[in-house]
């Protein structure tokens, strides 16, 4: 008795790797120049020809091999680790000190700080001046 492995299905792959993207089916279908529709028809489609394939990777940020060779666990650790140069460069880290920003801030608070509560004497010395002229 011979078993038969089930075939895989492209179109499953693409729809979890543009969810785990938090993309909907419509950024999807702007980004190949399409409708929802046919994102909706793609992702329902057991095979898609190798260009078609190409442009949806491109519009995922992941390569052809993570689409078609991989499975849904697979698809998920490359999403969470890769380094796919032609996604382009995708860079977390801060361009500044949060601290000194957080000083930064603190220093303008105390300078409008020090601004009201001047206004604030001004305005009592005003008064008081006021109150002795009468």
């Amino acid at each position: 008795m011979t078993t038969f492995a089930k075939p895989s299905h492209i179109g499953r792959k693409i729809s979890r790797i543009r969810e785990l993207r938090d993309m909907k089916q419509e950024a999807l279908a702007q980004a190949l120049g399409t409708n929802q529709q046919a994102i909706s028809a793609l992702e329902n489609s057991e095979t898609i020809d190798d260009e078609k394939l190409k442009q949806i990777a491109k519009a995922l940020g992941v390569n052809v091999e993570a689409l078609k060779n991989s499975s849904e666990e697979a698809a998920i650790n490359y999403f969470n680790n890769f380094t796919d140069s032609s996604a382009g460069t995708f860079n977390n880290h801060c361009t500044f000190n949060p601290l000194d920003k957080l000083i930064e801030s603190y220093e303008e608070n105390k300078k409008l700080y020090e601004r009201l509560v001047q206004a604030e004497k001004d305005k009592v010395e005003y008064l008081e001046k006021i109150l002795k002229d009468k």
